[in-house]
């Protein structure tokens, strides 16, 4: 795997409600990773986030998964071809442990949308 060239614009990663409230239609699209680790730890975050939010007390983890694949929201890495994250090497694992650090749920803190808007106000341009 090389992060050397990323594809035209960077990776992008693909947001699908899993509800289906969207149709097959993603939710949205985020754009401008510049390398694949950085959109392969976006799209990981963003799953396991989502998944902590379809948890609830007592749940056990098949009923977690459950409400994930009913409410949740999944996230596909573009451009990546066979070496972008994909939720199904983990969801099952998500659904047995919650997270024992909270930047394991911190998609905000890669979203380049964000980065780029802090670059802007850095440079003036707010």
């Amino acid at each position: 795997m090389s992060d050397l060239f990323s594809p035209e614009g960077g990776y992008a990663v693909r947001i699908r409600d899993l509800s289906g409230g969207n149709g097959a239609e993603p939710v949205e699209t985020v754009r401008g990773f510049e390398s694949l680790t950085h959109a392969n730890a976006f799209a990981r975050r963003y799953v396991r986030d989502s998944v902590e939010r379809c948890r609830s007390p007592g749940m056990s983890a098949d009923d977690v998964l459950a409400a994930w694949f009913a409410f949740g929201e999944d996230a596909d890495v573009l451009g990546a071809g066979g070496e972008g994250w994909t939720s199904g090497a983990e969801v099952r694992s998500f659904s047995e442990r919650r997270p024992t650090d909270a930047e394991e749920r911190n998609w905000r803190a890669l979203d380049p949308r964000r980065i780029n808007a802090e670059d802007d106000e850095e440079d003036g341009e707010a």
